[in-house]
């Protein structure tokens, strides 16, 4: 990633939170895919026991990377292809670039691939004369109005029916078009077929990649993504390391988590598996990019690694408060909402002011880790980071340290926690000086720094009596 800083989510989200048309898609969409996940969420009765077998696949997995990639490399080589390795996006898109211009073209069918947006390789393309036509509907919406997606799933979720109309009918030449989801589809499919037909190299994302086969797969749900994987003489596949699985049978249990939880679908309708090259059948020249591109720094870190076990799901993004109010741009990343907030900073480390701030996007309020299908703890790292900001801050000498009233307050109540005898005191105090906050069981208005809490939430008085002393009370 680029070593620019970006503004900080805490500088920008407030005028994304002034557009109320934004907040309104947005608000739609995600309460929508929210409702359809439940449902067929529900008709799986050994959902839980899904979710924890993919996170101990993935964590097993996390544990021998090495060993795996390695696999992998050896099965794609065997299978007809070439396996390239890619130390951070610079290295990346140099690969990427050249491969393309082998083959003497100046535009390149792609399928919807985030890391590719990671690594900035569409600009990278565009800075040798070659353009990478996104066949994904939301992500050629994208493209087409010079925009930045905002989800991870549905790249366009801030555009409504009225505005996708509006520039099809300025960049497709489509005047008679109408703002049914069903003609807006059509003419895409229109533009885009053209394309598919003549293209001569197709560059793709990979969902997974099957170290004991070699196998690499793409799930969508729209035909673009079969569409580029087949048709091209070449094909330009980009694959972050995290995204191994040691086994093909491991598939069934990330096929059953990964539709559900992201488009709310049983099955995706297209599901694409190739193992290197065959002859006279799809692309004769296979190549596969692994990035590392800041995952191996993640890695290194107990406690964040489990980021990298994310299968790009984007639950967590529409059951986010933070994110359903903001939108993806308020992130500066192409990895918005809860698992942005934990990817980004690692990825691009705290240096950046913008990376740093992504941490406190969160209310902390675990929606995200409920419905996560491979259990991270987002909230967890979440915390954790914030620490890590902290600690930088203090080494830095930018925080006052001993001035500063957050940490001066979780000092004394860390104190207070670590022994009974000076939590229970400190609960008769807090009770006791309540009185002049107190009202009808609740506190809406405290003084001072402590403000800025009540001046969005009020707090439950603590009672008259606590479980301790009722316990005790109890045993009389």
């Amino acid at each position: 990633m680029s070593k620019q800083q970006t503004p900080t989510f805490q500088e920008t989200a407030a005028s994304y939170l002034d557009d109320t048309q934004l907040r309104r898609n947005i608000g739609h969409a995600t309460q929508t895919i929210r409702g359809k996940r439940k449902g067929v969420v529900q008709e799986m009765p050994d959902w839980e026991a899904l979710r924890e077998a993919g996170r101990a696949l993935k964590t097993k997995t996390m544990r021998h990377l090495d060993d795996y990639l390695l696999q992998l490399e050896e099965s794609v080589q065997e299978a007809g292809g070439t396996v390239h390795w890619a130390r951070d996006a610079e290295e990346a898109n140099r690969i990427i670039v050249d491969l393309v211009k082998q083959e003497q073209v100046k535009e390149a069918v792609k399928v919807k691939s985030i890391t590719t947006d990671e690594i900035g390789l569409n600009k990278a393309l565009a800075a040798e004369g070659i353009q990478a036509l996104e066949t994904d509907l939301a992500e050629l919406i994208v493209q087409l109005a010079e925009d930045e997606p905002s989800h991870i799933l549905v790249p366009a979720i801030h555009k409504n029916r009225a505005e996708i109309k509006a520039l099809f009918k300025e960049k497709l030449d489509a005047d008679e078009l109408t703002d049914r989801p069903e003609d807006l589809a059509e003419a895409a499919r229109l533009y885009l077929r053209k394309k598919f037909l003549n293209a001569k190299v197709g560059i793709s994302g990979a969902n997974f990649g099957v170290a004991e086969t070699g196998t690499v797969s793409v799930v969508e749900s729209e035909g673009n993504g079969r569409m580029c994987t087949t048709l091209p003489d070449t094909l330009i596949t980009l694959m972050g390391i995290e995204k191994v699985v040691p086994k093909w049978k491991d598939l069934e249990v990330f096929m059953q988590l990964l539709p559900r939880s992201a488009t709310a679908e049983r099955m995706n309708p297209y599901n694409s598996f190739w193992t290197g090259t065959t002859e006279n059948d799809g692309p004769q020249n296979f190549h596969l990019v692994l990035l590392d591109n800041g995952r191996t720094k993640v890695l290194a870190d107990e406690m964040g690694r489990q980021t990298l076990n994310c299968i790009r799901c984007s639950a967590c993004l529409n059951v986010c408060p933070v994110y359903e109010r903001t939108g993806g741009h308020a992130y500066h990343s192409v990895y918005p909402g809860p698992i942005g907030a934990i990817l980004t900073p690692q990825l691009k480390g705290l240096e950046d002011e913008g990376a740093a701030s992504l941490p406190y996007a969160s209310s902390l309020c675990g929606a995200c880790y409920e419905v996560c299908p491979v259990k991270i703890n987002i909230p967890e790292v979440l915390v954790h980071l914030r620490g890590k900001v902290i600690d930088k801050k203090k080494k830095e000498g930018s925080l006052r340290d001993k001035l500063e009233p957050e940490h001066v307050g979780m000092k004394i109540l860390s104190r207070a926690f670590s022994n009974a005898k000076r939590y229970e005191r400190a609960q008769k105090i807090a009770r006791t000086g309540q009185g002049l906050f107190a009202r009808d069981g609740m506190i809406s208005s405290l003084p001072g720094y402590l403000s800025k809490w009540t001046s969005t939430r009020d707090l439950k008085a603590i009672p008259d009596q606590t479980f301790r002393e009722w316990w005790r009370q109890r045993d009389e």
